[in-house]
């Protein structure tokens, strides 16, 4: 009976006691292929480090990464209870949806908002989170939208946007396009208190968003590589019956033809962001929160011999999002 107690009872109590394995410690890029551990991926921002892919970012790893000492206030927004105002019913009910979102993120809708220093300026700052809902526009949205604004404009603040979604949320049909025409006027308060309003377009930004407070800002910025459209480029195809030009709908696409502003890596965001606000503002960055900048030699598109250092240790990154 030894082969029992030697082979087949060691077997049985390794595969009763078998270890979790966590399922997300790797995370493979969409680019490039490469596995990447999350906890380098998280350390670099969740860019790729050798593909420079852009990954999608909660909301408090961005606030964290973009305010000065990741340091801010958050700010609250109104209450959203859970309703379901059309009794809609799909595969799930709605707000069976909702609370299933909110155990997943930890928030209570799709946008967010703080209040801190970026390169020194106060600002205030909201951010639509893609994991909520695929960073649907509801009601609750709109409502903490319209709220983060009307704050800036009572603190007399700067207005700095993230958006991050698939459109408008069609399980609220029309009380969610209601919400287009109520953040313009939010966005049209900002205008007329004289306070700027910066956008970052990020990976995606479609649908109504796109038709309404996402392309209203006095700047548009984009993180590299993000898909920024109203229609989805399939259904334009079969539409027009013709084949959409390489890279449309997307980031740099969208710079070369003037719908953006700027293509911003998200290493350097908080940087071009606080410089822009210093710009409006007309108050100069604090010096000691910006990052070193790279020299390049006069009249030469090679860098100078002092700088070739620095750029071998930090080369710059490929351009792309998830």
């Amino acid at each position: 009976m030894n082969w029992i107690n030697n082979i087949v009872r060691p077997k049985i109590r390794s595969f009763l006691n078998k270890k979790e394995t966590p399922d997300n410690l790797w995370v493979k890029c969409p680019e490039s292929g490469e596995m990447v551990f999350y906890k380098d991926l998280e350390a670099n921002q969740w860019v790729v480090p050798a593909s420079g892919y852009h990954m999608k970012i909660k909301a408090a790893d961005r606030m964290a990464a973009f305010f000065d000492g990741g340091i801010y206030d958050e700010i609250k927004l109104p209450g959203a209870p859970v309703q379901d105002p059309l009794k809609f019913r799909g595969l799930k009910k709605y707000t069976d949806q909702i609370r299933e979102a909110r155990n997943k993120t930890g928030d209570q809708d799709s946008v967010t908002a703080a209040e801190g220093h970026v390169l020194g300026h106060k600002v205030v700052v909201a951010v639509q989170d893609f994991e909520f809902m695929g960073g649907s526009l509801g009601l609750a949205a709109g409502e903490a939208i319209i709220a983060a604004m009307v704050e800036a404009v009572n603190r007399k603040l700067p207005f700095v946007f993230f958006v991050a979604s698939g459109g408008a949320r069609m399980q609220e049909g029309v009380l969610s396009l209601m919400q287009l025409p109520r953040t313009t006027v939010a966005v049209q308060k900002l205008k007329e208190a004289g306070l700027p309003y910066i956008v970052v377009l990020t990976n995606p930004t479609t649908g109504g968003v796109t038709a309404s407070y996402a392309m209203l800002g006095d700047v548009h910025l984009a993180e590299p590589g993000a898909q920024i459209g109203f229609a989805g480029a399939r259904v334009i195809e079969q539409t027009i019956r013709e084949k959409l030009p390489e890279g449309f709908q997307r980031s740099e696409y969208l710079r070369d033809h003037g719908m953006v502003d700027m293509v911003v890596h998200r290493h350097n965001m908080r940087d071009t962001v606080g410089t822009l606000v210093g710009i409006l503002t007309k108050v100069p960055s604090l010096e000691q929160f910006a990052k070193p900048t790279r020299k390049i030699a006069a009249n030469s598109d090679q860098p100078d011999a002092g700088n070739e250092q620095n750029l071998l240790a930090n080369p710059p990154e490929a351009a792309h999002a998830e």
